[in-house]
């Protein structure tokens, strides 16, 4: 169950076995059913989520009932609305599974310990954080400057994975688009 977390801190610090033991006994594992929410939006976020499998997105319904695809959490990937877990303010964004999923949870009183307990973490939660930080203003960049066409390239590139299993009106959600445009660009992909 806790293979490909430690593959996935591996990558940023090295724990030893000990410390990988103490690690896996603030986490807590839950399996979602496709359509079972992990957040809701106005609830405050009290975890931070390890896709360990499945799918999920983090997203946001507007006045006019468009939704708005922030993310898309894809195994080996981590989810949460991380202003709302921080801050300890209710989420503004919703968050469900796309497809059968297992998350292993870290509340944040078991972060904080958890730091404590194993101050490599400290390190490797600094390292995502700043990581997450420069794809989300990437991410704006391109929504600011990128054609559709581009975003959808980059798509892609970040989720080869999701092309087949992820509805088309959900992907021009994530690209800004609307589904039409989305169909436009793919077949004139497809000309090329």
């Amino acid at each position: 169950m806790f293979s490909l977390l430690r593959a996935h801190i591996e990558k940023r610090v090295h724990l030893t076995d000990e410390e990988f033991d103490i690690c896996t006994k603030y986490f807590v594992s839950k399996k979602l059913k496709k359509h079972q929410f992990l957040l809701n939006e106005g609830d405050v976020c009290r975890y931070v989520g390890f896709v360990n499998s499945g799918c999920l997105r983090e997203y946001k319904i507007d006045n006019k009932g468009v939704e708005h695809i922030l993310q898309f959490a894809i195994e080996d990937w981590w989810v949460s609305d991380l202003h709302s877990f921080l801050s300890g303010l209710p989420a503004t964004y919703n968050i469900d599974a796309l497809q059968d999923s297992e998350i292993l949870l870290l509340e944040r009183s078991a972060r904080e310990e958890l730091l404590d307990n194993c101050p490599k973490l400290e390190r490797f939660f600094r390292l995502l954080i700043e990581s997450n930080h420069v794809a989300t203003n990437e991410r704006i960049a391109e929504s600011l400057s990128a054609s559709a066409e581009e975003r959808y390239l980059k798509f892609i590139k970040t989720y080869p994975e999701l092309l087949e299993q992820v509805p088309q009106n959900q992907i021009a959600s994530y690209l800004g688009i609307t589904p039409q445009s989305l169909s436009r660009i793919r077949k004139e992909l497809s000309q090329k």
